[in-house]
């Protein structure tokens, strides 16, 4: 059996017939950068987001940075992250000139530890970006009630996440300003790069409709120093299409997610994933732990299955972050991660015999 680890023809199956509708329309429109359809994508999102506001941008990264000029967090600033991240959420606060802060993360959940982020704040710290890593929404409430005790922001990274919750209020309404991606391969994905950012500040969402835009409302006339990062017609329209779906695909997900800890749960040398009290996921990753992570890797690949690292080498120990000084066990657990974690396939379309053909050769790998 052959199992790739991503596969996305049952979704673009699914959403074929009305792809080329809208791509004919799009074609004829002669309306390319910032119409219609964005401005109801927008709207779409923002309803399905359940905030105020939505500004579509070119990419999750140039949501994140957009986010945070909005709030005027620029160099001298630092900014709390965790210390596991994709790059991406570093990558922002360093691009507005602030510096970013790690903090490590559950080892069980994979999101930031709430206990350790008081810790981090300095007379510098202007802001706190929880990552809703791997499709499970971090611990809002406290992360929100720490901001407010210390008068700092919140910017959600939401690009792993969209459609999880915590306590019932979904990932990407929390915070101040947030950003999310929709790169093809995330829940909700475009079929190229894409993202956006929700708040319920409609001061901040005009801001970054503003920056997105070269700082301009009225053509040839620049308020500020903006930059070019707009969603464009097509890819709106597309997901506009696709939004329809993403409660459907998100459950796929769950069940997909259900029947790999039903059948791994008892396969000694394995650590399933946990989600915190209050949690959902909505599953955009299922990650495992194991001391024995490349060699099952490779097994697994022999077996005809397919399966991905996030992320074998953690921001602080990259060579971008050398100028930050850290070194190796500087943050144990990130490090423990990036040597442990493996992500198994997990797509909408997976079937349950395809699942149990991983499930078996995973048990079989450990148990002989």
């Amino acid at each position: 059996m052959n199992i790739p680890f991503l596969s996305f023809q049952k979704m673009n199956m699914q959403v074929k017939a009305e792809v080329l509708t809208s791509f004919e329309s799009f074609f004829i429109s002669s309306r390319y950068i910032l119409g219609e359809r964005v401005e109801q994508f927008e709207k779409e999102y923002a309803m399905f987001n359940n905030t105020q506001y939505c500004v579509g941008v070119a990419n999750g990264l140039d949501a994140l940075i957009i986010a945070l000029k909005t709030l005027n967090i620029g160099k001298g600033d630092e900014v709390i992250v965790p210390s596991n991240t994709y790059i991406a959420s570093w990558l922002a606060v360093s691009h507005v000139g602030a510096t970013p802060v790690p903090v490590e993360p559950r080892i069980d959940t994979f999101n930031i530890n709430i206990d350790l982020i008081e810790n981090a704040i300095t007379s510098r710290t202007k802001a706190i970006m929880p990552v809703h890593l791997y499709g499970q929404c971090s611990e809002m409430e406290a992360i929100m009630e720490i901001a407010k005790k210390h008068n700092l922001f919140v910017v959600e990274d939401n690009a792993q996440s969209q459609g999880a919750t915590f306590n019932g209020k979904i990932a990407g309404s929390f915070g101040h300003i947030n950003g999310t991606s929709f790169y093809p391969g995330k829940n909700l994905g475009a079929f190229g790069d894409a993202g956006a950012i929700t708040t319920n500040q409609e001061d901040w969402s005009t801001r970054a409709a503003l920056i997105r835009n070269y700082g301009s409302f009225r053509k040839y006339y620049n308020e500020e120093l903006g930059i070019n990062s707009r969603l464009d017609e097509i890819q709106a329209g597309f997901l506009t299409i696709k939004l329809k779906y993403l409660q459907e695909w998100n459950k796929e997900r769950n069940v997909a997610a259900q029947q790999y800890l039903e059948r791994l749960l008892q396969c000694q040398g394995v650590t399933l994933p946990l989600l915190a009290n209050g949690a959902t996921s909505v599953y955009h990753l299922f990650v495992i732990r194991t001391g024995q992570r490349d060699s099952l890797q490779e097994y697994l690949k022999g077996k005809g299955v397919g399966t991905l690292i996030h992320y074998p080498v953690p921001p602080h120990l990259q060579k971008a972050y050398i100028s930050l000084s850290y070194q190796k066990g500087d943050f144990p657990i990130a490090e423990k991660m990036a040597d442990t974690c493996l992500s198994l396939p997990m797509f909408p379309g997976l079937s349950e015999n395809e699942i149990d053909y991983i499930c078996d050769a995973i048990n079989k790998f450990f148990n002989g």
